[in-house]
């Protein structure tokens, strides 16, 4: 069967605010492994083109939102501009998701979520041919667009929502879910608060070996993620032959 990722109902979830969730994909790329690999890819690429790509963290727009806020107040439209296209390519990747949430993609492409894995990999390949002395926008754009798609389709881990390409809501539910379980005494919660922590710390890793690998092989170090999203499509081949993907 193609890849079943329609919105289903969360099961309850005990601890207020917890990040529990909304929608869930399918089974796969709702475990927890799927989610630690997504978000080492992203922890590496923060690092990645903040070193190698003009110092900018091109998975989250708020940068981009302030510098064209600024830029435009001090009449540099020029400069506003170039924030622009960033912007535009994550509001076409969350389209993009959105379409793909609807169901309407699966009556034409079997296996929607597969594909979409493939082109982020093969985006971020392509990336490694690109030198660092190309217009940065020329790298970062097709980033925005990577990171958007991620947000718009991968949000959950079991029923507990996560970010995969920022780190900032993780802490907030690792703390929150912290107290809830450690203080309140609620199970659920200490299982949100185990993976919490356990993204914190593979984000921060990919972050760690981004800078290792970015110094010793500059571009090319982007050929490291897009390893690590190939390696999701391989869950998906393993779990359907074992029989728990749909």
């Amino acid at each position: 069967m193609g890849d079943d990722i329609r919105v289903r109902g969360p099961r309850s979830c005990s601890f207020p605010d917890s990040g529990k969730l909304a929608p869930t994909m399918t089974r796969t790329s709702t475990t927890l492994r799927f989610g630690l690999l997504l978000t080492l890819a992203n922890g590496f690429l923060d690092a990645y083109t903040y070193l190698a790509r003009g110092g900018v963290f091109a998975n989250v727009q708020t940068a981009n939102v302030i510098l064209f806020a600024l830029d435009t107040s001090q009449g540099k439209v020029s400069a506003a501009l170039a924030h622009v296209w960033p912007l535009l390519a994550f509001f076409a990747g969350v389209a993009l998701a959105s379409h793909l949430k609807s169901g309407r993609v699966e009556r034409y492409l079997k296996h929607p979520l597969r594909w979409t894995m493939l082109l982020q990999a093969i985006v971020l390949f392509i990336i490694g041919f690109v030198p660092t002395t190309v217009a940065h926008s020329y790298v970062t754009v097709p980033i925005s667009f990577v990171a958007a798609m991620q947000i718009g389709l991968f949000r959950n881990v079991g029923d507990f929502v996560y970010l995969p390409v920022a780190t900032t809501g993780n802490l907030m539910r690792l703390v929150e879910s912290g107290y809830t379980g450690f203080v309140d005494r609620d199970a659920t919660a200490r299982q949100a608060f185990t993976t919490y922590a356990a993204l914190t710390v593979f984000f921060t890793g990919g972050a760690v070996a981004g800078a290792f690998a970015t110094r010793a092989w500059n571009a090319h170090a982007i050929w490291i993620p897009a390893a690590v999203l190939s390696v999701t499509l391989i869950l998906f081949v393993v779990d359907e032959r074992k029989g728990v993907e749909p």
